[in-house]
């Protein structure tokens, strides 16, 4: 096989929304030799950037799904993943974390930390990704590096410390001064090919001490030799200060600050050495699997080729030939005809076609080593799934996927539409875990959830153009709760008598508010005036029961049912005697306990020009929403606050109508909260009105 395992890097590139991801990838393609020609991401010459090859993601000039390629550098072998900015396509940004071992966080010179870094950042650290920052945009007017430096600091609470500084900024970025081997770079050439190295300009000189000396007081602490040097007064030599950047980075004590421009092709070449330098190679990054003969044990992953394979199936694309699995290979090799597990759908199968990708052309390989990141070809299974070879049965922890924020009725335009509409949905939410689809059995509407109007937006017109089906679309139903705000008790005989055996049972108890989770059975049955083998049945009728209220029709949450009482027959009493029984004596008390109706309340952050946010305060206010923070950065303010969903529709488009397109939000679910009186008043007349014409119909 002949990869030298530590020499290879995995890694992403994770940022926050036009920060420049796509244009430093293409960089790196281009610096690597990966590709002949740069490409702009909203490209003039037709093209596009190389890693977003869907048609869409050229026409909009956003990333909707991670690309992964293999780049090759100075000898080492990078597997490069570009992820969506975008909050609608978490789960891309998710999926990738999961399987990568590092990172390059893109700031933008001018934003700094914005609310989607924060996200990224939050994910980084779940999935304990060591890091790189990079600066990128310091060509741009308000680029200020050593801002986003305090930023990091203070917002993300990492110790980011500049191993770089830029030679003058905005349109008189020059080039970079390296602050370990104290020189300075220029990057020379049409696009930046040739990189001249030359003196400090002396103008900066009391600004390169003043930084190197941060630089080496931090690197100290992971490093006593470093240390000793400093005490002494004596030069600390490059390979000593890379070695303790690179032991904090992987301990993520430490983050090395890089500055640049993509789009004027500075600053890439060092990034790439940097990743070479100081993020981990697979067998520095400790991967677990939980062995599930055992009780799901943790068991600790070798990246040995001679180790019984084991590989984590991280995301699903349905190309031209079939559906493609990248999968990340943790332990073993993989090999083209070996037979492996599926240890979820406890499925065998054979490694067919084994391909590695570059975005979306690809090249044939026979075998995959430990670490690497390659697809395989037709074979079923789903996001997430561990592949196993020889007698293990072990499952990767799997990634955290958040739940969908948004929901949108669909209806097909005509029966050739409906065919394929199936078929999309099918697909989509196989690739995509955050992109569920279920049929409403009260309305029969299908209906589609998401991460966002972008993220739902984007499927529709990928329905359209993939499998030229129209759809209709109709504003989405909030998911509302019900609940009980006080304790109601309940008494309640079932009888049924209708000729040979009857159904008879008697459930006694209460209900009551319960805030630990959404259902709780208590059975406080003495002396069995229930018998044993039915209280499970009044379990199951409650359970039933609390899938729809009364007032809205929808699931009731946050209820104990308790049974203290109750009475049975020899002959009539049975299972579904007492299910009814407990279905009835629920009815019997939920309107005593003062139902009340729960709306998604989200959180909502919302950054833009310090000059707007009069209107943005407004725009929260006229949705009833409730500021709970808001703070100021020079010319830059993020608001945040808490907006029930209901209100949140059509938001993006309000919010860049009165910002002139500058301001964006972000949002995750964070509560569910009580409805006011008028807004209670109104959904239970409206349920009213739609029951009774579906009773008229």
């Amino acid at each position: 096989m002949g990869i030298d395992i530590t020499k290879m890097r995995n890694i992403g590139i994770s940022a926050h929304i036009d920060s420049g991801k796509t244009t430093l990838s293409e960089r790196i393609l281009f610096y690597s030799n990966k590709i002949h020609a740069i490409h702009e991401v909203r490209g003039k010459d037709g093209v596009g950037a190389t890693m977003d090859h869907m048609e869409l993601e050229r026409e909009r000039g956003i990333t909707i799904q991670s690309a992964a390629t293999q780049v090759t550098w100075r000898d080492h072998t990078i597997n490069l993943i570009d992820t969506p900015g975008h909050v609608d396509f978490t789960i891309e940004v998710e999926r990738s974390l999961r399987v990568l071992d590092g990172a390059i966080l893109v700031l933008c010179a001018v934003g700094g930390v914005q609310s989607q870094s924060i996200t990224v950042d939050r994910q980084l650290k779940r999935y304990h990704v060591p890091r790189i920052a990079f600066v990128n945009k310091c060509d741009r007017t308000g680029a200020n590096p050593f801002k986003v430096k305090v930023q990091l600091r203070e917002k993300l609470g990492l110790n980011a410390v500049m191993i770089q500084i830029p030679i003058g900024l905005e349109d008189k970025l020059e080039g970079i001064v390296d602050l370990i081997s104290m020189k300075a770079a220029y990057f020379d050439g049409d696009q930046g090919t040739e990189i001249r190295y030359a003196e400090i300009p002396a103008y900066l000189k009391a600004d390169v001490e003043k930084y190197r000396e941060e630089l080496l007081d931090a690197v100290s602490l992971f490093s006593d030799e470093v240390m000793e040097l400093m005490m002494n007064g004596d030069e600390v030599p490059e390979d000593l200060i890379r070695a303790a950047i690179r032991k904090g980075t992987l301990a993520e004590q430490f983050v090395p600050m890089m500055v640049g421009s993509a789009y004027k092709n500075k600053g890439i070449q060092p990034l790439l050495d940097a990743v070479n330098y100081y993020l981990p190679n697979p067998t520095e990054v400790k991967n677990y699997a939980l062995n599930l003969d055992k009780g799901e044990e943790q068991v600790e992953l070798s990246a040995d080729e001679k180790s019984p394979t084991v590989a984590l199936g991280f995301k699903l694309e349905d190309g031209q030939y079939g559906q493609l699995t990248y999968v990340r290979i943790y332990q073993g090799a993989l090999r083209k005809g070996e037979e492996l597990m599926n240890t979820r759908a406890r499925k065998r199968f054979k490694v067919g076609r084994l391909v590695r990708m570059h975005s979306d052309t690809m090249e044939d390989i026979n075998e995959g080593s430990p670490g690497d990141i390659v697809a395989l070809f037709g074979i079923e299974c789903a996001s997430g799934d561990t592949f196993c070879g020889s007698g293990l049965n072990y499952a990767m922890s799997s990634m955290f996927v958040p739940a969908p924020v948004i929901s949108l009725a669909i209806t097909p335009k005509d029966k050739k539409s409906s065919d394929q509409m199936s078929k999309a949905l099918n697909r989509f939410t196989r690739e995509d875990p955050t992109f569920q689809t279920y049929i409403d059995p009260e309305s029969n509407q299908t209906i589609i959830k998401g991460m966002g109007e972008l993220h739902l937006e984007v499927y529709i017109e990928r329905m359209r153009r993939e499998y030229k089906c129209v759809v209709e679309t109709d504003p989405p139903q909030v998911a509302y709760r019900e609940a009980i705000t006080t304790r109601a008790e309940f008494n309640y005989t079932h009888k049924k008598q209708t000729g040979g055996s009857g159904q008879y049972g008697r459930v006694a108890g209460y209900m009551e508010p319960y805030s630990d989770g959404d259902y709780e059975f208590v059975d406080m049955i003495k002396g069995g005036a229930i018998p044993t083998e039915y209280v499970p049945s009044c379990d199951k009728g409650f359970k039933q029961a609390i899938q729809k209220g009364s007032l809205i029709g929808f699931p009731i949450v946050n209820i104990r049912c308790v049974i203290n009482d109750g009475q049975s027959h020899p002959v009539d009493s049975s299972d579904i005697a007492f299910q009814l029984a407990a279905i009835g004596a629920f009815r019997e008390a939920y309107h005593k306990a003062k139902p009340c109706i729960l709306e998604p309340i989200m959180k909502v952050s919302v950054e833009g020009p310090t000059e707007f946010q009069g209107n943005i305060y407004a725009s929260i206010n006229q949705r009833r929403g409730i500021i709970t923070a808001s703070t100021e950065d020079g010319s830059f303010s993020r608001v945040e606050a808490e907006v029930p969903l209901s209100e949140m529709f059509g938001y993006s488009t309000a919010l860049r109508g009165m910002t002139q397109g500058k301001a964006e939000f972000s949002m995750e679910f964070e509560r569910y909260g009580k409805v006011p009186s008028s807004i209670f008043d109104a959904l239970v007349k409206a349920y009213e009105e739609k029951r009774k014409k579906e009773q008229g119909r």
